[in-house]
């Protein structure tokens, strides 16, 4: 059986990858999606690109030397809000310090925000996702999700920042979506779907 291992410890967003590349197949078969943890792999890995598809090709690439013939993927993705000139961007993991809980983070976002007009308030996630192949060969996808920021968390159902982001199509926050709706329109989401269709076409070879 073909393996993915997919460098990341996050549960919620393993929960996003393998509902969306559930129905990839390599030979006819299923593939096994595992993550950094589950495969037995945690190497330390230092994000220093300039982009998040270089921090996701860093990542992706850092697991490879230890995946013994498993296909590698990582991402990197993150907020831009563009009244605060695009911050945290690349940054927005470590935004306030890794250990710092989102709420706090969220939290600070609102007050920057303070008496800004709901025009200005423009935002996104965007997601980079890259590949590292078995032959070494590397595939890159990126993908983003345009919305605002809101004045308060709404939300239960995502993790990040996700209760703070508004998508106005819909009237909610990302965290007041279901799962469907999520993966419908997310950044990871859209960012996944150009991989599977890159992977798939790769097996089928």
């Amino acid at each position: 059986m073909q393996k993915i291992i997919f460098a990341t410890g996050n549960a919620g967003k393993m929960k996003e990858i393998r509902m969306i590349l559930s129905d990839l197949k390599a030979a006819g078969e299923e593939v096994e999606i595992l993550s950094m943890k589950e495969a037995g792999t945690e190497p330390d890995i230092e994000e220093n690109g300039k982009s998040f598809a270089e921090n996701a090709l860093i990542k992706a690439r850092a697991v490879a030397g230890r995946a013994h013939g498993a296909i590698v993927l990582a991402d990197d993705s993150g907020l831009e809000v563009d009244y605060l000139n695009k911050e945290p961007g690349i940054y927005s993991a470590r935004y306030m310090g890794e250990d710092t809980p989102y709420s706090e983070k969220n939290k600070n976002l609102i007050e920057r925000l303070e008496g800004v007009r709901e025009e200005e308030r423009t935002a996104r996630f965007v997601c980079a996702i890259a590949c590292v192949l078995p032959d070494g060969s590397e595939i890159t996808t990126e993908a983003t999700i345009e919305g605002r920021i809101g004045y308060e968390e709404k939300g239960k159902n995502g993790f990040g920042y996700d209760p703070i982001f508004m998508v106005p199509s819909y009237g909610k926050s990302t965290a007041e979506l279901t799962e469907e709706e999520k993966n419908k329109i997310s950044h990871r989401g859209k960012a996944l779907r150009a991989m599977k269709e890159k992977l798939q076409a790769y097996f089928d070879r």
